[in-house]
């Protein structure tokens, strides 16, 4: 999902890797602008991250209990959601803190990162209007937008005198330079403000979503600012603050949802409530500023809770203490070495957090938690500031204010007065200082320091350099972060041009410049990941790069073609300013805040940006985008800043082909050696790139549509028409000439721009059983070679870069999907069109291409046995699903049996005709859209399905009873832990069985006996007897009635598993229930997913399958299916603004094979849920499987003493295709997400 972009984005982000199922391999480029999510936000990813800075951002915060998002659950394919929208993965009550995993992009070892893509918009602006002679006109200061507060910074960000005197304007004309010097303007709808006791506010009034608003706690205190004895205190409070508020329990009831984390520097309770409920008797905000006045400054240290909240940490530090989590705190020591951040992780120490009792809790609580010392955040459907402002001080005016007797002399005649205290917020703090990777500063450079674990699979390396943070005041601050941007924009696209070649030797290389407002630095950072045989040719790749691009900086063409990506990408923010959400704009301004930066709106830094791109030179644009890569460009050099660490995390065993593992050896002087080596190698200048303005000339177009005679034809058999308009939800269904369906919806969601999708029907389950992985492996291989006609990768992905298309490709279970974001500016749809049309009917495919993906999952497959969640996920599903490797990674041995003509004939048979389907929607027009529609689909070739692609071998589960049914994995390792997995059949989402079962068969039984029963019921009259009957009917034979009810049924579920296994028996950190409905094929599971300590985790499933079994003992409360219904409908109703909800929404609506589902589902969908009673979701839940015989679990265990070591059946595995691999895992690196506390 993208995250919001801050103030702080400006600093380019530079991701410089693999993409990954990617043609586009564009650089993010946020540019100072508020960054509108691509998806759709989900609950559990409520408090999603403030700014991208990559890995650290794993470890600079730590909150309460959080769900599982990375190694854990990446492991299980989502098909939790009833109509492809995004799945749902928590309750929103339960409340899981966001800590040391917030979502971030990744800065780590393994990991592998697809291409950023962000350049979302390809529209211009005349450069004249915007001239930087208008900009001395412009106020500084606009109403209601004050100062921002002064956030208690993490360090001294004053850049040394040594280094100011060298910067300045001096080389533009004196009266640019002077104009450039002006102050940037405050965002104009922003109002600020501050109580007498010292508490700052913030109120941002913003439609969307509408009637809902959000409110955030930022208390001014983390995990720094605790004591040698106090680590990890913080993030205690944090949970049982949070936890143990009654108020914000009562909340739960009015729709709202909340969350909280913890990091160096803060800790921050939000809630996102609507403005109102049916319960409240209007405004819901002075309720929800109740909760957080009592979370924040008025906690009930209970034992009770103090002791419950003990268990979930100690859970949670050992669920997070995976390989990676290791890797980011060796990188975090050694980038902060020089000070406290280096140890202060916010999650703290086990043996502390195990000492504490509820006074020593408190202390600390009044040490910090005060007015003066928070901030307080409120964005949303606001209307009234006075009466916010009004409600604000109700609550807080008098929290922290203290009356205290003065002592006056005997002899006075007036009564002794209250003298009020107010207690100060803190000043700069906490005292860090850092050691600045700046020229003259510092002589010896530490050498390279290296973690080595037998968990490692990969090498990687990263080299730091830090600086102080930039703060963009002015316009001429804000023209540094644009030069900068373009400059590294340029050093993205050319490592990873490195691709054509048949075998590079990194698998990733990153360059990342971000500000930290956690670490209170600028750090850049290079990394590359490689296999461990080729680490020395990675490095000396990676720094050769950059030494040429510094030297020769980048050329003209890139000069224009970046800057007007960049320049067109912000106009599509500023024309999607009334489509950012408020948590989006929240969590940008609080960034802002902590940086320093000048806060503006999407508008205001479209403007100012163009002010400054027209005064942008190529010198100056080489000239200071050489001095962020000058620590690795000159290192070893005298004058070069010394980098502030090297740090390389290495495997202490390695596979080698016909030798087994053997030992991996590695010194600081080699590390050393192979980048000296590297920037010794000759360089030369890049050279310009021929970019097509079109991949498909209109003339070659015409000649197509006069050969094909593309039309659009009656929809089916039954259907005459050639079109058919739903007037309610605004979907219009077509149908080609050559027999592609074609769904597409307008809509203004999101300004000028739109996304497409070509879902082709067949996926993993067509990979026959003498050719295992031909499909996923032939969906890598497509995109690995990225090769359309006559262009190459490079001018594809230029082309991509010119038009703001991003494009991605991947295979699942059931589908090949491709997937295009657009502009609707400067032909930008016709352009993504021409893309999908040259991948169908001119697609290259390439030799080295293949051999890449094929190297790429032995790989992934030969990590296995170094992940505990992986593994034991594997296991359990080759068991459940009777060894059928569609469903994991394919093994060595069927990898080796690949060659390209068989993977390309598997992927491209399934390319035909009506088993394609494309669903469009976007802010055109219908001339627009059907003038594509015929140009570019309707010109495709028509074809027909063969019989073997058409078909496909049956899936079934494993025959039970079997002693497979419970099974364990051990893994040597130095610390310890322990997941576990439980799983079952289900149904898929259409009510077909792995068998054949119809169950709507069944339910016509039900309706029979629910008939009597109501009749027999003497409470409701005649009229009431028919309506719920007729509901109950409506909703029993409706074909969605297996996804609603499921969906509830997986709340309700959620919610019982929380309160039980982890609140009341305390033995889990983190426990969810998920379901995967599929839609083409005839089956479905469900997965219970658990971590725990090795001592409780026995314990922990045997809970978990309690509660499972326990909905017939424990009947399901009304109470409890109100609550599901609510989460899910406000889901619905939030993300129905986003146009990539819609386009899950469409998937499948014309798809053969998919034949239940229609137009009506979308639109019903809201009021089935309304409908739905206890009775309907004990019908689904029937048809769960969660007998004895049917279900199967497996346990993982990880420590020093652990039962068995798995790395030794490694080539056991490989031997063994029908029990080897593992469950696909869409973006490597998950792990990254943070913990929500709720």
């Amino acid at each position: 999902m993208a995250s919001p972009s801050s103030l702080m984005a400006a600093v380019p982000n530079i991701s410089c890797s693999n993409p990954k199922h990617d043609f586009s391999t564009r650089t993010r480029s946020n540019l100072l602008l508020h960054r509108s999510s691509a998806n759709c936000r989900t609950p559990t990813n409520f408090a999603a991250n403030r700014q991208s800075i990559c890995f650290r951002n794993k470890l600079l915060q730590e909150s309460g209990n959080g769900r599982l998002q990375a190694s854990k659950r990446s492991a299980w394919k989502q098909h939790t959601s009833f109509l492809s929208e995004p799945p749902t993965v928590a309750p929103q009550e339960q409340h899981r803190c966001i800590t040391c995993f917030r979502n971030t992009h990744n800065r780590r070892h393994n990991v592998k990162r697809s291409a950023q893509r962000a350049l979302l918009d390809n529209s211009t602006f005349s450069l004249s209007g915007h001239s930087l002679d208008k900009i001395c006109a412009k106020p500084a200061l606009v109403t209601h937008a004050a100062a921002g507060p002064d956030e208690p910074h993490v360090a001294s960000t004053a850049w040394p005198d040594v280094i100011l005197e060298k910067q300045g304007l001096d080389f533009l004309d004196p009266e640019i330079a002077r104009a450039l010097g002006t102050e940037l303007p405050s965002h104009p709808k922003l109002y600020r403000g501050q109580l007498k006791n010292g508490l700052r506010y913030l109120i941002l009034p913003n439609k969307v979503p509408a009637n809902r608003f959000e409110a955030h706690m930022e208390v001014h205190v983390g995990s720094i600012d605790e004591e040698d004895d106090e680590q990890g205190i913080a993030h205690m409070i944090e949970h049982v603050a949070f936890l143990g508020s009654k108020k914000r329990e009562k909340l739960l009831g009015t729709g709202a949802r909340s969350n909280a984390y913890t990091d160096f520097h803060h800790t921050v309770f939000h809630i996102h409530s609507p403005t109102s409920s049916k319960d409240s008797d209007g405004d819901l905000l002075p309720f929800v500023l109740d909760a957080l006045n009592e979370i924040a400054f008025h906690p009930n240290f209970l034992v009770s809770r103090v002791e419950k909240e003990r268990r979930a940490i100690l859970s949670e530090l050992q669920m997070m203490n995976t390989i990676e989590y290791r890797v980011d705190c060796q990188l975090l020591q050694h980038l902060h070495s020089e000070n406290k951040l280096s140890s202060r992780f916010p999650i703290g120490l086990e043996e502390q957090i195990q000492k504490w009792d509820a006074d020593k809790i408190r202390r600390f609580h009044e040490r910090w938690y005060f007015p003066a010392n928070a901030t307080l955040y409120i964005v949303g459907d606001i209307d009234n500031i006075t009466k916010t402002v009004y409600q604000i001080e109700a609550v807080f005016g008098r929290v922290g204010v203290e009356n205290e007797t003065n002592p006056v002399p005997t002899q006075s005649a007036f009564v002794d007065q209250p003298k009020t205290i107010k207690r100060e917020r803190h000043a700069v703090r906490p005292p860090v200082e850092h050691k600045w990777s700046l020229p003259g500063i510092g002589k010896d450079a530490n050498p390279p320091q290296i973690f080595q674990h037998e968990l490692l699979q990969n090498f990687s390396i990263n080299m730091f350099c830090k600086v102080p943070v930039n703060k963009v005041h002015t316009y001429a601050d804000l023209r540094t972060v644009l030069m900068k941007r373009i400059f590294l924009s340029a050093l993205h696209f050319r490592i990873n041009t490195r691709y054509k070649s048949s075998n590079p030797p990194f698998t990733a290389i990153e360059l990342d410049h971000s500000d930290s407002g956690r670490e209170g630095c600028t750090v850049t950072t290079l990394t590359v990941t490689a296999e461990p045989k080729n680490w020395q040719s990675a490095i000396k790749v990676a720094v050769h790069e950059v030494r040429r691009l510094k030297e020769f900086g980048v050329t003209k063409g890139e000069l224009t073609r970046y800057r007007d990506a960049l320049l067109k990408d912000s106009e599509h923010l500023a024309a999607m300013i009334d489509n950012v959400s408020s948590v989006d704009n929240l969590d940008f301004i609080m960034e802002s805040d902590a940086l320093g930066h000048t806060v503006m709106d999407q508008r205001q830094g479209h403007e100012c940006l163009l002010s400054v791109a027209e005064t942008v030179t190529l010198e100056e644009v080489n000239s200071t985008g050489a001095e962020v890569l000058e620590f690795i460009s000159d290192f070893g050099k005298p004058t070069a800043p010394l980098p502030a660490a090297i740090v390389a995390c290495v495997p202490k065993r390695v596979h080698g082909d016909g030798v087994g593992e053997t030992e991996f050896k590695i010194s600081p002087d080699e590390i050393t050696a192979a980048i000296t080596d590297g920037l010794k190698e000759p360089i030369q200048p890049e050279p310009e790139l021929e970019v097509p303005k079109e991949l498909l000339p209109y003339t070659e177009v015409l000649e197509l549509r006069s050969q094909r005679k593309p039309s659009f034809v009656s929809l089916s058999q039954d259907v005459s028409t050639t079109k058919i308009f739903d007037e309610e939800t605004g979907i219009i269904q077509r149908r080609l000439s050559n027999n592609i369906p074609v769904n597409y919806k307008r809509t203004k969601n999101e300004a000028r721009s739109g996304v497409m999708r070509l879902i082709v029907g067949g996926g993993r389950a067509n990979e026959s059983s003498e050719s295992r992985g031909d499909v996923i492996v032939g969906v890598r291989t497509l995109s690995e070679g990225g090769r359309v006609g006559k262009f190459s990768r490079e001018q594809v992905e230029l082309f991509c870069v010119n038009n703001l298309i991003n494009c991605s490709l991947e295979s699942t279970e059931e589908f090949i999907c491709m997937e295009f974001r657009f502009t609707l500016r400067d032909q930008g749809m016709r352009a993504a069109f021409q893309l999908l049309h040259m991948v169908l009917e001119h697609s290259v495919w390439l030799e080295d291409a293949f051999d890449r993906a094929r190297q790429l999952y032995l790989s992934y497959h030969r990590s296995i046995p170094k992940s505990l969640e992986r593994s034991t996920a594997h296991k359990l599903m080759s068991a459940m699903l009777n060894g059928d490797e569609r469903f994991v990674e394919p093994t060595p041995h069927s990898l080796q049996k690949l060659t390209l003509q068989t993977v390309k004939t598997a992927v491209m048979n399934q390319f035909f005709g009506d088993n394609m389907e494309v669903s469009i929607v976007g802010d055109f027009t219908e001339d627009e859209i059907e003038s594509c529609i015929l140009d570019y689909l309707g010109t495709i070739t028509a074809t027909k399905g063969t019989e073997q692609a058409l078909g496909f071998d049956p899936i079934m589960f494993r025959p039970s009873p079997s002693d497979l049914q419970f099974q364990q994995v051990f893994l040597k390792d130095t610390d310890e832990r322990a997941c576990a997995y439980i799983a079952g059949p289900a149904p898929n989402r259409w009510g077909y069985t792995t068998d054949g079962t119809d169950l709507f068969d069944t339910i016509s039984n039900s309706l029979h006996t629910d008939d009597r029963k109501l009749n027999a019921d003497d409470s409701l009259n005649g009229a009431w007897k028919d309506l719920k009957r007729d509901s109950q009917i409506n909703l029993r034979r409706h074909p969605l009635f297996f996804g609603i009810t499921m969906g509830l049924l997986a709340e309700i579920i959620n919610s019982r598993l929380f309160t039980n296994v982890r609140d009341s028996l305390g033995l889990t950190y983190d426990v969810s229930f998920e379901l995967s409905l599929f839609d083409r094929l005839k089956l479905g599971w469900y997965v219970i997913s658990v971590t725990s300590t090795p001592a409780k985790v026995y314990k922990a499933v045997d809970a978990c399958k309690n509660v499972l079994r326990g909905l017939h003992s424990n009947k399901i409360a009304q109470r409890e299916l109100d609550r599901a219904k609510r989460t899910l409908l406000m889901r619905h109703e939030a993300e129905s603004k986003s146009n990539a909800y819609w386009l899950g929404l469409l998937a499948h609506v014309q798809a053969s094979s998919v034949p239940r589902k229609d137009v009506a589902c979308i639109k019903e969908m809201p009021l089935l849920y309304e409908v739905a009673t206890i009775e309907d979701v004990y019908l689904a839940y029937e048809h769960l499987k969660i007998d004895e015989d049917s279900l199967f679990s497996c346990i993982g265990v990880a420590g020093s003493q652990a039962g068995e070591v798995l790395s030794e059946s490694l080539e056991e595995v490989e031997t063994e295709s029908l029990h080897s691999g593992v469950i696909p895992i869409g973006g490597r690196g998950l792990s990254t997400m943070t913990r929500p506390t709720t």
